[in-house]
């Protein structure tokens, strides 16, 4: 089949009326629009379904480029890490990122519409990935956490949490627990890199409500240490809002959410705002292509020129 199919038909229909949220500061009108996942899902059960009939990965094909809402903290470190992002000649920051790439409003949404496009490509927070897609080596690098450890896989970034002013008692006593040996087990426990916790967790036992919002990426882990806090302490109740790493940080510092999340670093006008922020976590991204596509190994420059829009057909990467 000349044209691929299943890039054809998520493109379609997701470039028109996908997701709110748009690419970079230069494309907001060509991603601009609304979409539910459920409609995603349709749209990657056809496309796994045309996938079966095309047969075999064809290199020659178009590559079907996946990218994170704006807002996203996982796009933010992203582009910066790929240097995507950009000084123009006024010295401001700007995204490049592809105006033909499809925006995804979530982690579980990426991954859902990378396995179902042969020819896809795009990139999740590792601690999140699962085997429905494939994540490909950079530089020769596996993404694991050892070797972000060790420093030899470079594609990685925090995730913090942020306050404004002073917390309550129970707040406070929640965050003692993540940053203590029992909460920072619990973040080793689901594959991401913990910086803190030689010190067993002690609650206060305060009572009271706390939530807590912010970056999709966050959001896994965060739901793991509610969970093992609730059960060291009953008398509180924890509220977990998903949204975007700038979501949570601008309503932690309205006085919305108690502590907001960010799967990056705060911003300078972040700090100005009255954010102070904690790292609790260490996470890699990966970079991400479906099962039946035969690359391994992709270089920075590759990946960089892909979501540039520099390259455009995976016989330019793969041969």
């Amino acid at each position: 089949m000349k044209k691929k199919v299943v890039s054809i038909l998520l493109a379609a229909t997701l470039v028109v009326s996908m997701f709110a949220g748009c690419g970079a500061k230069e494309n907001t009108d060509a991603n601009a629009g609304a979409d539910t996942q459920a409609s995603v899902q349709e749209n990657v059960e056809n496309g796994n379904q045309e996938a079966e009939v095309a047969g075999n990965f064809d290199a020659s094909e178009l590559i079907s480029v996946y990218s994170r809402e704006d807002g996203s903290g996982t796009r933010g470190a992203f582009i910066e890490l790929f240097k995507i992002e950009q000084k123009n000649d006024a010295g401001e920051k700007v995204d490049y990122t592809t105006v033909e790439a499809i925006i995804t409003n979530s982690t579980d949404v990426m991954m859902t519409s990378v396995a179902g496009d042969t020819y896809g490509i795009g990139y999740v927070s590792l601690g999140s990935l699962n085997n429905t897609v494939k994540a490909v080596k950079i530089d020769g690098v596996e993404a694991t956490v050892d070797n972000i450890k060790a420093g030899t896989y470079t594609v990685a970034r925090p995730f913090n949490i942020a306050t404004a002013g002073e917390v309550s008692d129970v707040a406070q006593d929640f965050i003692n627990f993540i940053m203590s040996a029992d909460g920072q087990a619990v973040i080793a426990g689901k594959g991401y890199i913990s910086v803190a916790g030689e010190t067993a967790f002690e609650s206060n036992g305060a009572a009271g409500k706390i939530v807590v919002g912010g970056s999709s990426s966050v959001s896994p882990v965060m739901e793991k240490l509610i969970e093992a806090y609730k059960a060291i302490n009953t008398s509180a109740e924890i509220e977990l809002q998903t949204s975007d790493s700038s979501t949570g940080m601008s309503q932690a510092a309205d006085g919305t959410l108690d502590i907001g999340m960010a799967s990056r670093d705060l911003k300078d006008s972040e700090k100005e705002a009255g954010l102070t922020g904690t790292t609790i976590a260490m996470d890699g991204i990966a970079v991400i292509v479906n099962h039946e596509n035969p690359a391994e190994d992709l270089s920075s420059e590759a990946v960089k020129a892909i979501f540039m829009g520099e390259t455009t057909e995976w016989s330019k990467v793969t041969e």
